[in-house]
């Protein structure tokens, strides 16, 4: 079973950075696309920030152009470079395998299945005057 564990949040000033990491266990982190998520007080998980087996990147409209994903897969790492930070990317961010893009149902519902247990603690932002 495949475990994350995301470091890095902190508190910083609006227009402030931070570099999150997220570090993986378990030996099939490079066969998958990664993502990172938040999850806002009182709101779902939303993904944030994808990248793929071939290093693709896709990025939510609202960090578009702010926001950086990056993998290590020999080190098992995904990154998360956020700039320009806004109040508004106050949030506990989270990454997992991002299994969404599966055009197959059955490949997708695998993936959802499989990487349910996977999600790490988190890791706090907090954007703040």
């Amino acid at each position: 079973q495949v475990q994350f564990l995301e470091t890095g949040g902190g508190s910083v000033q609006p227009g402030g950075s931070l570099s999150l990491s997220c570090a993986a266990s378990g030996s099939v982190f490079s066969d998958y696309p990664m993502g990172w998520f938040r999850q806002r007080p009182g709101q779902s998980r939303g993904l944030v920030a994808l990248v793929t087996v071939g290093g693709r990147t896709n990025y939510a409209d609202t960090v578009k152009e702010r926001f950086t994903i990056s993998r290590d897969d020999a080190a098992k790492t995904v990154t998360l470079q956020m700039t320009s930070l806004r109040p508004e990317d106050t949030a506990v961010y989270y990454c997992n395998v991002e299994c969404s893009g599966y055009t197959d149902a059955s490949v997708r519902g695998a993936c959802f299945e499989t990487f349910s247990e996977s999600w790490g603690p988190g890791t706090q932002v907090t954007v703040s005057a």
